[in-house]
């Protein structure tokens, strides 16, 4: 009996974390239990010293709080700092664990006293100049973190963003998603003015709100965010064109690529199409070197130019 309150009780402290707040009903339907055994175990919970939190009325809830200290059995002071100075470097350089990463700090920060995010933000000062600005365009921890929330909750966010052209507009969106594609994040969101889905790079998003406003989750175009993100950037419109017929089949180019997928089309088992085009001539480059294998190519004459002169330099430079 006892490990059965024991298991229940670490259940609801992982919903607690995962939401804002949650009401009465919502927690006794997800444990299978009444809303007075929730009781009994918010109880439980605050006697182990987990800060809870509750309103009264119709609309009122359980939320889980910053404390004085962190929650027992969880972190020490050390532990909590370290993991959450890892989690924004995984947030922002390992592929593949960006968002999961994502998660576990917007839960970490929920709960963390004010005087170790103080610590954890001089620590993420002092080592922003090696994580973040050698790997080109980045996204602000800060920023990640706050649109993570946003997401989750629901909440009505606004921003101001420049278009590709420089163009500075405000903007009012309902936020569902932050995706990582390369060295760029994207936040794919609905726009209220636009009364569509838009997908938005984190490095010209500045001065985000939130509003306080929630609204019911919107049902994106397909199922899969980051595959809905994919499809809107190899669709947008580029400076420069650079079409390559590659030597080589789709699934091996795939496998020795990084944010290709959208971009490489099978013609048939040994030959593949790769649309290398870009918005800055640099990346242009950068895409056809990693393909690392014979092709042809059909590009602008700015593309060529540049292809040429740089080959150049590099036969200069092994002489």
């Amino acid at each position: 009996m006892t490990s059965d309150m024991t298991a229940r009780a670490l259940r609801l402290l992982s919903l607690l974390q995962t939401r804002r707040e949650w009401s009465g009903a919502d927690l006794a339907e997800r444990l299978s239990v009444t809303v007075r055994t929730v009781r009994r175990d918010v109880d439980r919970l605050r006697e182990m010293g987990y800060p809870v939190h509750s309103s009264r009325g119709h609309t009122g809830g359980y939320r889980l709080a910053p404390g004085a200290d962190l929650p027992p059995l969880l972190l020490d002071d050390e532990e909590a700092v370290a993991i959450a100075v890892a989690l924004h470097t995984a947030a922002g350089g390992l592929t593949g664990i960006e968002e999961t990463a994502l998660r576990a700090l917007a839960k970490l920060q929920q709960v963390m006293p004010r005087r170790l995010r103080s610590q954890v933000t001089a620590l993420e000062t002092s080592l922003a100049g090696i994580t973040w600005d050698s790997r080109g365009p980045r996204a602000d921890p800060a920023l990640l973190a706050t649109l993570a929330v946003a997401c989750r909750d629901h909440e009505i966010l606004t921003f101001d963003y420049t278009t590709r052209n420089g163009t500075t507009t405000p903007r009012r969106v309902e936020p569902h998603h932050p995706v990582a594609s390369g060295d760029l994040w994207y936040l794919l969101a609905h726009d209220s003015g636009k009364n569509d889905w838009r997908i938005f790079r984190l490095d010209r998003l500045t001065h985000p709100t939130t509003t306080g406003r929630r609204v019911p989750p919107r049902a994106i175009p397909g199922t899969d965010p980051a595959r809905f993100v994919a499809h809107r950037i190899s669709a947008a419109p580029t400076r420069y064109r650079a079409i390559a017929t590659v030597h080589a089949s789709a699934d091996h180019i795939l496998a020795r690529t990084r944010g290709l997928a959208t971009r490489i089309h099978p013609i048939d088992q040994t030959t593949c199409r790769v649309d290398a085009s870009a918005d800055h001539l640099t990346h242009v480059v950068q895409t056809l070197a990693s393909l690392d294998t014979d092709y042809t190519l059909d590009a602008d004459p700015h593309v060529l130019d540049h292809l040429r002169t740089t080959a150049h330099r590099a036969l200069q430079a092994t002489k």
